[in-house]
């Protein structure tokens, strides 16, 4: 066997010292994004999941391109998760693990894990990509170190690895964004029509993913404006950064038009001002509120501090963050801080942009600190960055380990090991790994009541189905059953897994709260799960027990 020549081998080791360390922060990033990415399932533990995933089964169901929901809007998730699903079916039909369509479907809902996972991993490719793009944009504004250190700080973030692993638009509309600003820097600095319009074709995917990601525009238009000013260039070109984004939106999601309508309805549903257990409380304490929670437990203090701080004077010394990064990322903070709600997905758009005020501090910062000595600013930065990064890490493990010992998983054990055979049992949440059980599942639904959930799936309720039975509502729980369907909901046991946020919001939500009292007095409480920090995640739930026609009195089982 041939040793490589002289040449190959300075070639692999320029590609091992110059793409190594990048290479490792993906694997790492990847390593941890996959670890646990099969949470729950067969049971579904995020409420909107399925909502994405029935949208998308449904299209395909249909033969037709219109989602006929536009909330997010989510087109474009929306059409990934649909070739996702076209994916798995087609390789379940060649390996004949389904004999049709209708074989795929119905094996579908019986166990979503055989589309939910593959979706999950979709999104977390999305995640990945992230980081990658961090490193990128770091490492054209300020070097290779200031990469790095960005996509380090980004690889480890607790709140972005987390919702990398949910089948939701967050985190496919920062790519997008951060593909915007690439283009963005690249107005800047070269200033080439296809920038322009690659710019406005990446924002209008955002907007088109989600709608608050349309401000991303505002960096290449930050950027063009900039050369009009102080370059010269063709004033018409800040239209062409204009004009795209919208020409964009349209033409990948022409039923935003075709369909205004429901466009209209979507949107009022999503502008509503209050949410059980997420209802902000004005401009100053929503931005307190993202601040202090998810930004200071994902980054640390120290961390969040020195990222805030690295963006801020990246402000003063560098035009090219200022015109044509900082614009789009600074609004879409702006934005959901302005809303009625708050929740911590929202924030995803905004931790790259935190972990580039890092990659500033580990880069140009430190370089004027030990100015002409390049080793010496390489060892500070990377020590500097170990050190935030392990507290970095070990929340993003601490939450990795919660997410894989979910309340509701832990309540699903309960059930297997105390609940008799053939009892009826309420959950709140999407129990699937109950179904196979020796029991009879009902589920909350709106003006349906309390259905069979067994028998629900097994008739592959779509998703048009569900939203007209919650009427509007902002969640599918007990609380929102029709009064007039109550009878439904006669159970031997019930598993409640938003009695906590009623109760904590009782003030706001009284009438939905003191349902689940009257359901309480009718009963006994068997048990109640709590989460635990660092050990186990999810919601508080209430185990109760109700007569039964043998035992006029509650009993808990065990």
């Amino acid at each position: 066997m041939t040793k490589p020549s002289a040449p190959n081998r300075n070639r692999l080791l320029h590609l091992l010292v110059h793409n190594g360390p990048v290479a490792a922060i993906l694997v790492l990033a990847t390593w941890l994004r996959v670890d646990g990415v099969a949470f729950g399932l067969p049971a579904l533990n995020d409420p909107d999941e399925p909502l994405f995933m029935m949208l998308a089964y449904s299209m395909l169901d249909r033969g037709s391109f219109d989602p006929q929901w536009f909330g997010h809007p989510g087109t474009i998730t929306l059409y990934s998760l649909a070739l996702v699903m076209v994916g798995v079916a087609g390789f379940g039909l060649l390996s004949g693990r389904f004999d049709s369509i209708a074989d795929f479907g119905a094996a579908v809902h019986l166990d979503p894990g055989l589309v939910f996972l593959p979706a999950r991993l979709f999104i977390v490719a999305n995640g990945v990509a992230c980081v990658w793009l961090v490193y990128l944009i770091g490492k054209r504004l300020w070097g290779p170190r200031a990469g790095l250190v960005a996509a380090l700080a980004l690889a480890v973030n607790a709140v972005h690895i987390s919702w990398s692993q949910v089948i939701r638009t967050d985190v496919q509309a920062s790519l997008f964004m951060l593909l915007c600003v690439l283009q963005s820097i690249a107005i800047m600095r070269e200033g080439k029509l296809r920038h322009y319009v690659l710019a406005g074709i990446f924002a209008g995917l955002a907007c088109a993913t989600k709608w608050p990601a349309a401000v991303i525009a505002l960096s290449p238009l930050g950027a063009a404006l900039w050369r009009v000013v102080k370059q010269g260039d063709d004033r018409r070109l800040v239209l062409v950064v204009m004009a795209v984004p919208v020409l964009t939106l349209f033409v990948v999601s022409p039923y935003l038009l075709l369909s205004y309508d429901i466009v209209l309805r979507d949107l009022s549903g999503e502008a509503r001002p209050f949410h059980p257990g997420a209802t902000g409380g004005g401009v100053l304490h929503n931005f307190g509120w993202y601040i202090s929670a998810p930004l200071a437990a994902s980054f640390g203090a120290v961390g969040l501090v020195l990222a805030a701080l690295g963006a801020i004077v990246a402000l003063l010394r560098d035009r090219v963050w200022l015109w044509a990064v900082a614009p789009g990322f600074a609004a879409f903070l702006l934005v959901i801080s302005t809303q009625h709600l708050i929740w911590e997905r929202w924030l995803v758009p905004v931790l790259p942009f935190l972990a580039l005020g890092l990659g500033w501090m580990g880069g140009p910062a430190i370089g004027l600190l030990v100015q002409k000595r390049e080793k010496l600013a390489e060892f500070l930065a990377f020590s500097a960055l170990a050190a935030l990064s392990l507290p970095m890490l070990h929340a993003s493990l601490a939450r990795a380990e919660e997410r894989r010992h979910d309340t509701r998983q832990i309540a699903s054990d309960w059930v297997r090991t105390h609940v008799p055979p053939g009892s009826t049992v309420l959950v709140e949440h999407a129990a699937i790994d109950l179904l196979q059980g020796p029991w009879k599942v009902l589920f909350p639904l709106g003006k349906a009541g309390c259905v069979d959930a067994r028998a629900m799936l097994a008739g592959q309720i779509s998703a048009d189905q569900v939203e007209d039975s919650r009427q509007g509502s902002p969640v599918v729980d007990f609380a929102h059953v029709d009064p007039a369907r109550l009878s439904t909901c006669k159970v031997n046991f019930a598993i409640f897994s938003h009695i906590s946020v009623y109760r904590a919001e009782r003030s706001r939500f009284p009438a939905e709260y003191a349902l689940y009292e009257r359901m309480a007095e009718q009963g006994r409480i068997c048990s109640v799960i709590k989460p635990l920090s660092g050990k186990s995640g999810g919601p508080e739930i209430v185990v109760i027990a109700f007569p039964t026609e043998e035992n006029s009195g509650p009993s808990c089982p065990g």
